[in-house]
């Protein structure tokens, strides 16, 4: 009798208020495998994890781990048998140290008491067999994003986990960085550790995977060996068309300059230092570097949620302050940040509330918010950019990343900015949706709006932006022409510029 799944999942159903989330979803994990999961934003990949990993409860369907039926209630259920899972919207304790935060809930005990020493040593051991690089002492909000990803991970494999959910690990990761992911992710696979591995990079998938699932609007699609599969066809499965080109055409054309930054510097480190360029009207400017390299650091002084030492900002020929983020607003100026969970969204507040945050002067009269027009506008914006939702009544936390991403651009847009600062715009979103995230972007150039675009993609920031602004170690390496963006060798250029003052 041949040997049962590490895990098998069939006939999945979830539903919530006016959607059906999970539509007979079916996966199968093999012991000691590499199994990719994949389709657009909203396909259902997230729902049928958290119903593996206790967030959620099935409707229908079962759930066997060894052959063991096994449905659990609670995330820590889940982990206590050996189910762990590493989200891409990091949940930690920002003021608490790296070994508090992978030991919460499990503090190693000496005599009763909470044993500093064993949990520091504890953790040692983790991140000496993972070969990870970071302090366990040290308040783990003072990491980097990629950091901190990597702890998380190391909290996972702490558990000693026989099925680990990986997903969208390497979003905020560098090419260093993935190949230690992988390399961690190999010692797992030794070890017969069943890997379900969720991201939008094809090449990755296609590299690091032993099988792929593909879903759609909640339905399974099709289970293939990876060594069977290229991108196109990836991609014609997720989203049940061709999609020949990647990015529309560009339609922007660059006009008289709109903003002027001089010798842009941060009060407090890590800051951006030096920083000078131009930004025309109807221009998407690029700004590429590596992780550390000052990139959000640069828009967040522009936008007043870093303090300016030095520099000057001039929009429109004329000086402005942007000492602050409402200052900033009411300068024309929108920001939409790397970290959607941590400090986009309103996850337990409405599509409604968050379309219209940033906006409520816009429908307060003698002092009263008016329902209506905040209603009337948030239907438009979810209407013109087609953002998949039941209603606006819907908590935005339902929605799927991509849509999130929609509703926080559409707030923004409702400000009605000249400039506006993307971080990592797609970060986390599926190819059909960064499509539109694409076209939106071109469409506010179109209509002569100053765009400023960080992005750890080279493919995107080449196949959208009218120049790139090279950073390293916060300062300005150079500035590539469209002309150079268009030539063979742009990618060496990028990179050899990116570290040019490490």
């Amino acid at each position: 009798m041949a040997e049962p799944a590490l895990l098998e999942m069939h006939d999945m159903v979830k539903r919530f208020p006016g959607v059906v989330a999970l539509d007979h979803a079916q996966l199968v994990l093999q012991k000691g495998s590499v199994h990719a999961l994949m389709g657009e934003n909203g396909a259902g990949k997230s729902t049928l994890m958290k119903c593996l990993f206790g967030i959620y409860v099935e409707d229908e369907g079962t759930i066997t781990i060894d052959g063991a039926p096994a449905r659990y209630s609670s995330p820590k259920q889940a982990l206590d048998n050996g189910v762990a899972m590493v989200h891409q919207e990091l949940n930690q304790v920002l003021r608490r140290s790296v070994m508090e935060n992978i030991w919460l809930g499990r503090f190693p005990k000496k005599f009763g008491l909470v044993s500093t020493g064993k949990m520091l040593e504890e953790t040692r051991k983790v991140f000496d067999e993972l070969n990870i690089d970071v302090n366990p002492r040290v308040q783990i909000g003072k990491l980097s994003v990629s950091q901190r990803q990597m702890v998380e991970i190391a909290k996972a494999v702490s558990y000693n986990a026989r099925i680990l959910v990986l997903d969208e690990p390497t979003s905020s990761l560098t090419g260093e960085e993935v190949e230690h992911l992988f390399t961690i992710i190999n010692k797992l696979r030794e070890r017969g550790v069943g890997i379900i591995y969720i991201s939008h990079k094809m090449e990755e998938i296609l590299r690091i995977s032993d099988e792929v699932t593909i879903m759609r609007d909640g339905q399974w699609v099709a289970t293939r060996p990876a060594s069977e599969l290229t991108t196109d066809e990836i991609i014609r499965l997720m989203v049940g068309r061709d999609l020949s080109n990647r990015f529309p055409p560009k339609t922007n054309v660059p006009a008289e300059t709109l903003m002027e930054v001089k010798h842009l510097t941060g009060r407090y480190p890590p800051a951006c230092k030096d920083v000078s360029f131009e930004l025309r009207c109807g221009e998407i400017l690029g700004v590429a570097g590596l992780v550390g390299s000052r990139r959000t650091e640069l828009l967040e002084t522009l936008f007043g949620v870093a303090h300016r030492g030095e520099g000057e900002i001039d929009l429109s020929g004329k000086p402005v302050a942007n000492r602050n983020s409402r200052e900033s607003i009411n300068n024309g100026f929108a920001m939409l940040t790397e970290e959607r969970r941590a400090t986009g969204i309103f996850p337990l507040q409405t599509i409604t509330f968050n379309m219209t945050i940033a906006n409520m002067k816009a429908y307060s009269h003698f002092g009263f918010l008016s329902g209506k027009e905040m209603e009337r506008d948030t239907r438009r914006m979810v209407g013109s950019m087609r953002v998949k939702t039941p209603g606006t009544k819907t908590y935005i936390k339902s929605l799927s990343g991509g849509n999130q991403q929609k509703v926080i651009l559409g707030r923004w847009l409702l400000t009605e900015p000249d400039v506006l600062l993307l971080d990592e715009p797609t970060r986390g979103i599926d190819v059909g949706a960064k499509y539109e995230i694409y076209q939106m972007i071109i469409d506010l150039a179109d209509q002569g709006k100053g765009i400023v675009m960080v992005s750890s993609e080279m493919s995107e920031l080449i196949g959208i932006c009218d120049r790139i602004l090279v950073m390293s170690n916060g300062r300005m390496a150079g500035v590539l022409t469209h002309e150079e963006i268009e030539s063979e060798q742009v990618q060496e250029t990028i990179m050899r510029l990116a570290a040019k003052y490490i």
